[in-house]
């Protein structure tokens, strides 16, 4: 299996749950720390208001704080046209505009209808363009709803045949409450694939059922290039009442084994993950990381770095 694109989210999708607040600079240091492991692109917050979403509330200082050249790395999640503004203003390129197949959950999260969301997509992509950016289309729900349940695969089609959204380069399908299964998401990712105009899909998987690490590999198998993970199994949604951690970083990369990886950066990886998961009070739902900690010694990926 080729190994897909990784995308660590620990600072946006991670930290959104969380009841604490990182500072810029602890941030900065996690984005150039990541980056320099071989991690090829991140998440690193959000346009969210910050009275809603308080950890992402130094998001725009951030931005400030990292070089062009670091951003070019990073995404930052949008859910309007204004945001994208904001952000391009900021030096934002990568713009990741969210919104919710399920119009429920759309409201209980951007406080519009997904028919809104849609609607505003062009203008969303034409500031993106403007200053140089990428744009993805990134379709919350895209398995089930917590207020409304399953969701039609064939909603999830239609909206990425829309016109309207035919400016993204990327299409993000996300497994918001982890509920999903790797049948469902094989026959989803195929779908797209196939019935919907070409780009580079993105899975986005949540562990809540113990599935990440499987769907994430039945989405890679069904032709998703790219896939989100965080440290520590870190996240949630703050407005999808049953979501938890999204799927581990370090457990997706033991699973996919891109070429940068080694049992040196899984360490590395492992402790990083788990200086934050302390300092924010968060326990480590990472399996990888379990390993790394075992007394099998004489496996290559067992690590003496990492405290037993």
């Amino acid at each position: 299996m080729t190994a897909a694109v990784l995308r660590d989210v620990t600072l946006r999708d991670g930290l959104q749950l969380t009841g604490k607040a990182l500072p810029v600079e602890r941030k900065a240091d996690i984005v150039r720390r990541l980056l320099a492991l071989g991690v090829p692109a991140l998440e690193i917050g959000s346009m969210a208001r910050p009275d809603l979403v308080p950890p992402m509330a130094n998001t725009m200082e951030l931005i400030a704080a990292l070089t062009p050249e670091e951003r070019q790395r990073c995404w930052v999640w949008v859910a309007t046209p204004r945001h994208v503004e904001k952000a391009a203003e900021a030096g934002v390129r990568n713009f990741q505009y969210c919104f919710s197949v399920s119009d429920a959950h759309n409201k209980a999260n951007i406080g519009r209808t997904t028919e809104d969301s849609v609607a505003a997509m062009p203008d969303a992509v034409r500031l993106a363009e403007a200053a140089g950016g990428s744009i993805q289309l990134c379709l919350a729900t895209s398995f089930t709803c917590p207020f409304d349940g399953p969701v039609d695969p064939e909603r999830v089609l239609a909206i990425a045949n829309d016109p309207r959204t035919a400016g993204a380069e990327d299409i993000v399908l996300a497994d918001t409450l982890g509920q999903a299964h790797p049948g469902a998401v094989a026959a989803l990712v195929s779908a797209v694939h196939t019935r919907t105009p070409p780009r580079r899909i993105v899975f986005h998987g949540h562990d809540t059922w113990g599935m990440g690490v499987g769907n994430t590999l039945a989405a890679i198998a069904s032709g998703a290039t790219m896939v989100d993970g965080s440290l520590g199994g870190l996240g949630g949604c703050p407005f999808a009442p049953g979501a938890s951690g999204n799927t581990s970083t370090e457990d997706i990369l033991f699973a996919t084994r891109p070429e940068w990886f080694t049992p040196a950066t899984l360490a590395a990886l492992v402790e990083l993950s788990e200086d934050l998961l302390a300092e924010l009070g968060e326990p480590n739902r990472s399996r990888a990381a379990e390993g790394v900690r075992s007394k099998a010694v004489a496996f290559e990926w067992v690590s003496a770095r990492v405290a037993g």
